[in-house]
């Protein structure tokens, strides 16, 4: 094991539109596959790794039991003290936020009713023009005023569920939700609308929440783009010419969008961090089972969260404490701590210790590393010490989790054989890379995540929470001739998922966070790691960040409160 920083930019070739087409359907021939799947598992790392020789015992689930042991004694959240909190806490301009709404509805200057309303009009106003949004892939206008009525109902009696009474929210078109499919963003899956709510969507619902839609999202959630050739490409509301990042592009979108103040999202690889930090929001991936996955698709076992994508740090604090927590349909959900949410607005930072892996903080674009170390010494300002760490084999947990979620997906996929040929091109290499996985491949990978937690483990030992950029680039461009048939650019999705990736590999919680904009005017962002069940600490980071960062509505933004 080497401590030598080894990741590195990638120069791989760009396909789209007519030529990614025709090197889906190559790939699809089983004399031209053969010739050809050795370059490109070459070229992804993973005949390299192939050949180390480890004696890691494989860990195939990142369940943190021993730390989940040793915090029993943290004090439990109470609801109710969260909303308080949320609620005292003053307008973040320029965006609405859950206590802007529910001030609004107490005080009687808009209802519900109104703000259903007024999302229709939003969304289709949206998808209108040349260039439009697609946030959405599914709105029900019925099922949404029926909400809508009940809530109301409830203000006007002066006895609303929760905070988010009323409150819209969306949900990543990957979880059920009734009354809708879940389509997984394909033309074949969820062809019967759900006959339950997923567990987060039922917690929202009994808080009141008012679900507006099932939001669009990357075919399968295979890669970080806004491409879905059945629903539409989701832009970026900073600037319609560049995408979401994805997976989770459709609920970022709409956030950003102002279509509502928060929303679901899935996290395999960045699909919550990635969109969130491309489209200047506050995106959290707990820890591996802190949130139960019962009644989201079967895409990776090991390495799937659900969580929010907020305008404000403290609605996705809101929405963590009212989703997280365990559930006897989720058994990696079991065995977890109390959900604590101690200190999370705590003024100042003193005594946190902040661990910077130079080489790695650097490697992004001059804009990204210049925001995230101006943030740096803001949150220094506040008390917080910071350390350099290393943490060894970064290049080899990129591939290992690679390996490991696409062996996943094209193992569940593999229940949809008969739909193949109705898969984007980009969705069917990618899938098909990961059926050539072998058995000794994934687990080759699962001894990498061994490793990795160990790496990650002595980093912990010095350092409270890692910080990092949350994506090396901001959004990109969508490509000229790809709004048919997709595209695929390896090289700029290994600079979305340059940061990302280890979190899933394990199981660690993250948080992605605004810190400024670069010269396009498009947002950059930062990530904090943290130790397993610790997601309360980077709350109480991003929060204090959030403090001192400028931020500004994109040029598409609809204000809900004011058109209701």
């Amino acid at each position: 094991m080497s401590n030598t920083y080894n990741l590195e930019s990638l120069n791989l070739p760009k396909l789209k539109g007519g030529t990614l087409r025709l090197f889906a359907a190559a790939l699809d021939n089983s004399l031209l596959r053969g010739a050809m799947i050795g370059q490109l598992l070459k070229q992804g790392g993973v005949t390299a790794l192939r050949e180390r020789q480890y004696d890691d015992p494989p860990t195939y689930f990142p369940l943190a039991l021993d730390e989940a042991a040793a915090l029993g004694d943290l004090p439990p959240v109470e609801w109710a003290a969260v909303q308080q909190q949320v609620a005292e806490q003053p307008n973040r301009e320029p965006f609405p936020s859950v206590a802007d709404y529910a001030a609004a509805y107490r005080d009687g200057r808009v209802d519900p009713e109104a703000v259903a309303g007024a999302v229709l009009a939003a969304v289709a106003e949206s998808d209108s023009g040349p260039r439009p949004l697609r946030a959405f892939r599914a709105n029900d206008r019925d099922d949404l005023m029926t909400q809508a009525r009940a809530s109301a109902a409830r203000h006007r009696a002066g006895h609303p569920l929760s905070l988010l009474d009323g409150v819209p929210v969306a949900v990543k078109d990957e979880v059920d939700q009734v009354p809708y499919t879940t389509t997984v963003g394909t033309s074949f899956m969820g062809l019967s609308p759900a006959t339950e709510d997923a567990t987060v969507v039922a917690r929202l619902r009994a808080a009141g929440a008012l679900l507006i839609g099932k939001t669009n999202m990357h075919e399968i959630g295979i890669n970080p783009d806004g491409f879905n050739e059945h629903y539409g490409i989701i832009r970026n509301p900073y600037s319609l010419d560049c995408h979401a990042g994805g997976s989770s592009n459709g609920s970022a979108a709409a956030v950003a969008a102002g279509l509502c103040p928060v929303a679901i999202g899935a996290d395999g690889g960045g699909s919550i961090r990635i969109p969130a930090a491309l489209t200047g929001l506050v995106g959290l991936k707990a820890t591996f089972g802190r949130v139960s996955e019962h009644g989201a698709a079967p895409l990776t076992w090991s390495m799937g969260h659900l969580g929010p994508i907020a305008a404000t740090v403290s609605d996705a604090a809101l929405v963590y404490a009212c989703i997280a927590g365990p559930d006897a349909r989720d058994p990696n959900s079991t065995r977890q701590p109390p959900v604590s949410l101690e200190g999370w607005r705590a003024p100042g930072l003193n005594e946190v210790r902040l661990g910077i892996y130079r080489p790695w903080f650097e490697h992004a674009s001059p804009d990204i590393v210049r925001d995230c170390d101006d943030m740096l010494d803001r949150l220094q300002e506040m008390g917080a010490a910071v350390r350099e760490i290393v943490i060894p084999e970064l290049d080899e947990m990129r591939i290992a989790q690679a390996m490991t979620i696409l062996a996943e997906m094209a193992s569940n996929m593999a229940l949809h054989a008969d739909h193949w040929s109705e898969l984007s091109p980009s969705t069917r290499v990618n899938l098909t890379l990961g059926k050539a996985m072998e058995a000794t491949d994934y687990l080759q990978a699962q001894r990498v995540r061994t490793r990795a937690l160990a790496h990650f483990r002595r980093a912990f030992e010095e350092v409270d929470v890692i910080l990092t950029p949350a994506t090396a680039v901001t959004a990109p461009v969508v490509p000229d001739g790809g709004e048919k048939d997709g595209w695929s650019d390896l090289s700029v999705v290994t600079e979305l998922m340059r940061f990302a990736m280890p979190g899933n590999l394990t199981g660690l919680p993250a948080i992605a966070f605004p810190v400024g904009y670069d010269e396009r005017g498009l947002p950059t962002s930062m990530q904090a790691m943290g130790r397993p069940w610790e997601e309360n600490l980077l709350l109480r980071v991003a929060f204090a960040a959030e403090q001192v960062v400028t931020r500004h509505r994109p040029p598409l933004f609809y204000d809900l409160l004011q058109k209701a």
